[in-house]
């Protein structure tokens, strides 16, 4: 592809990645309001409770789910078979599993998202793979997409049977589509008659879907008369004549889940199977994981709570140099780690599930966040449980069985979380899409003087816009609440870790605009800078949650109160450091060197390194072209396989790319090469952040779509006092921090 083409085709998926988003903020949003620098307690503080009636349902519930697991799941025999029985299947159907969220009108169970988490939690504890079926039939399956898009006939006609037998699952992925579905093939053709739509082409990954009786499919419709084409959803029976499952896949961890390969080969779906309009189906996407992605955290907590569980009996039970090793304080330290990391965990899905249920609140940055979070630190927590276990950790369940013992699979729980930092939004793709929520004020204040297609007098009437703004937001972030020693002295004890949160709060949203300033529409491109940002705004969204659970408890008078102020306190504490050493990494890193290093790699200059091994995976392409064409996966099914631009039109149709929503093996979006070295000399040459912005940056040569983290031209600042404006700013770079000369007390000393 030639360079104009590549730009092209960039400018066209960025624009489709922003009109696929949510637009506008209908509601608050505390996660949006923390990165702006403003602690929005009043938005999370009382902790939202579920109603009397759904507490009684929903633990009505869970009291059969959890007999019914505790009965009929073998997890051996899940790990062994590398299948849930059909037995179990069957009896999670019966309990009303497969429907909890669905209304009861509709056949499900209506409970809350509280509850229907708090049931993943416990499948998560008697084998991962049955969360996964759970959560991936309602998740993201039919269920939820109907609920919330779907017609009140399409409800009547699809909502029963998923709620109460049918297994579903939703097809996006393909071998040549992660988080970019610009490259889509599949495609759904619009008959002559306009009464259906024809679909071929291929689906990767498609958990649930080997088993499936119902589908969610993401497919092209060629852009023609009468139809505006793009990405549309479909719903539609698995079973439909010319859909083919080829392959099941089988993978490291997770190794119950029906995923597979399925093909679609001249499929007829009728009109009325449409979910929505067409070139909505990455809309619908998006806002159907806004709360989808919030089983994955659920699932990610239930691994932390069963490490802490087997962590205490282990190093009470086992002894070394005698001792129990908890004893030992480089093993009480793992332990420590463990439990504090489980009560925020917890709290963080305790708190973003609530606020689910609340509906005052807009949750797509928390559930984000919940999602990014969980899914990294209980990869941690279960590597800290194999490290405890020492060579019991390493061995298998059935293994350990064998000899005697009892069978704890922490090697399982490893292999079964590793998933979790991929699908749905792998980290990488959740950083920029929780950083593109993060500046989108920024972008509506300023987004004009960067966005090629805007006049001249759009882009002054963004100035001045900007600069109004930019005279009020700025100096309110020199000064705030959590410098008062006495503030927020409801909290009691756990009142400086809110205090720290609204400091920090500030100093996140002057370290974003410090970035703005001095990379200005750059910033996109500094993925590493905008993935310490977003790790910072999570850390102190799980302080939040953290403080506000328990100071519930507390008001409730809970048996477990007191000693959930001491898993807050510790909890906080490891957070408060891992915030300070990520703003120590804004400006103290190695960033732009290990960018050139990576391209100097991919360009063979250390292929030497690689000498002396054997790869067994052999040479040639990691996806052959016959295979991200969806060739393979036709000539699977025993037919002609078809010319492979007959599932594009992706020239013709939408080509937009799904930023943080789905499954992705990819780490994001491309880099130009020459565009980043160019931009490392430019910030060598500026030895810092020069505020000064040359008239030619508004006018550069390279075509600036606005996008995922594009953010304001500092000349914005021209009509406002530069002295207020620059003085409210502390210096980022060198991670100083007067606030916390003006409240000594706060700036404790964390050591014992």
């Amino acid at each position: 592809m030639s360079q104009d083409a590549q730009v092209v085709s960039e400018q066209r998926s960025r624009k489709e990645a922003e009109a696929a988003r949510e637009q506008d903020w209908q509601l608050p949003s505390f996660g949006k309001e923390l990165f702006l620098g403003r602690l929005r307690l009043d938005l999370i503080h009382p902790h939202p409770r579920p109603t009397e009636e759904d507490r009684r349902k929903g633990e009505a519930f869970l009291a059969r789910l959890e007999a019914f697991l505790r009965e009929a799941v073998d997890p051996l025999q899940i790990e062994r078979d590398a299948k849930i029985p059909d037995e179990v299947v069957r009896g999670l159907a019966e309990l009303g599993a497969l429907g909890i969220k669905v209304e009861e009108r509709y056949g499900g169970l209506g409970l809350s998202q509280v509850n229907y988490n708090r049931a993943l939690i416990l499948a998560a504890s008697a084998h991962s793979s049955i969360s996964v079926l759970l959560s991936a039939h309602q998740s993201i399956g039919v269920p939820e997409p109907v609920r919330l898009f779907g017609t009140e006939e399409q409800k009547l006609r699809f909502l029963p049977g998923v709620a109460t037998d049918q297994v579903s699952a939703f097809l996006l992925t393909e071998p040549d589509v992660g988080s970019d579905p610009a490259r889509m093939r599949t495609t759904a053709t619009p008959t002559d008659d306009g009464s259906a739509y024809v679909l071929n082409g291929s689906k990767l990954w498609t958990t649930n879907g080997v088993i499936a009786d119902m589908l969610v499919v993401m497919a092209v419709v060629p852009r023609s008369e009468g139809h505006r084409g793009g990405i549309t959803a479909f719903v539609m029976d698995a079973h439909t004549p010319g859909i083919t499952v080829t392959h099941r896949n089988q993978f490291m961890g997770l190794r119950g889940i029906e995923n597979g390969v399925t093909v679609f080969d001249g499929v007829r779906v009728p009109a009325a199977n449409r979910l929505g309009e067409e070139g909505r189906g990455l809309k619908i996407a998006l806002q159907t994981l806004n709360t989808g992605r919030l089983s994955l955290p659920a699932i990610c907590c239930a691994a932390a709570k069963w490490s802490l569980k087997i962590a205490r009996q282990w190093c009470n039970e086992r002894v070394q140099w005698g001792k129990p090793i908890g004893k030992h304080e480089a093993v009480a330290a793992k332990v420590a780690f463990i439990a504090g990391m489980a009560y925020g965990m917890e709290s963080i899905v305790e708190l973003a599930s609530a606020l689910a249920d609340d509906k005052r609140n807009d949750i797509r940055i928390e559930a984000a966040l919940a999602k990014l979070y969980t899914s990294e630190m209980a990869w941690l927590v279960a590597d800290e449980l194999v490290q405890l276990r020492g060579g019991r950790g390493f061995e298998t369940a059935a293994s350990l069985a064998a000899r005697g013992e009892r069978p704890v699979g922490a090697e399982q729980l490893l292999r079964d979380l590793r998933i979790n930092r991929v699908f749905e939004g792998s980290t990488e793709i959740m950083h920029l899409f929780i950083a593109r929520e993060a500046v989108d004020q920024h972008l509506s204040v300023a987004g004009g003087l960067i966005d090629p297609e805007t006049d001249l007098a759009g882009k002054a009437r963004a100035a001045a816009s900007a600069s109004r703004f930019y005279a009020r937001w700025l100096p309110r972030l020199a000064v705030g609440k959590g410098q008062a020693p006495t503030s927020f002295e409801e909290f009691g004890p756990l009142a400086g870790h809110l205090r720290f949160v609204e400091r920090a709060s500030r100093r996140l949203a002057r370290s974003t605009f410090y970035g703005m300033a001095r990379w200005q529409g750059r910033l996109e491109r500094k993925q590493v800078f905008l993935g310490r940002i977003v790790d910072i705004g999570a850390e102190l969204f799980g302080i939040s949650a953290t403080c506000v659970r328990t100071q519930m408890l507390l008001a409730e008078q809970a048996p477990e109160a007191a000693g959930a102020v001491e898993l807050a306190e510790l909890f906080c504490r490891g957070a408060r450091r891992r915030v300070d050493l990520l703003f120590h990494g804004l400006w103290a890193n190695d960033d732009a060197g290990n960018y050139a290093a990576a391209q100097r790699v991919l360009g063979g200059a250390y292929a030497w390194a690689e000498e002396g091994i054997l790869d067994p995976s052999g040479d040639g392409p990691m996806i052959p072209a016959r295979v991200a064409s969806g060739q393979a996966a036709q000539e699977a099914t025993g037919k002609k396989a078809e010319d492979p631009s007959a599932y594009g039109a992706t020239e013709d149709a939408d080509l937009s790319m799904l930023v943080g929503a789905l499954d992705d093996e990819r780490t994001g979006l491309d880099e130009e090469r020459d565009a980043q070295q160019a931009d490392d000399r430019e910030d060598t040459a500026a030895g810092g952040g020069d505020l000064t912005v040359p008239p030619a940056a508004l006018h550069r040569t390279r075509q600036h779509q606005l996008s995922s983290a594009d953010i304001l031209v500092p000349e914005v600042m021209q009509d406002a006092d530069p002295a207020m404006l620059v003085g409210a700013l502390d210096d980022e770079r060198t991670g100083l921090d007067e606030e916390g000369d003006a409240a000594p007390a706060e700036r404790d000393d964390l050591a014992e």
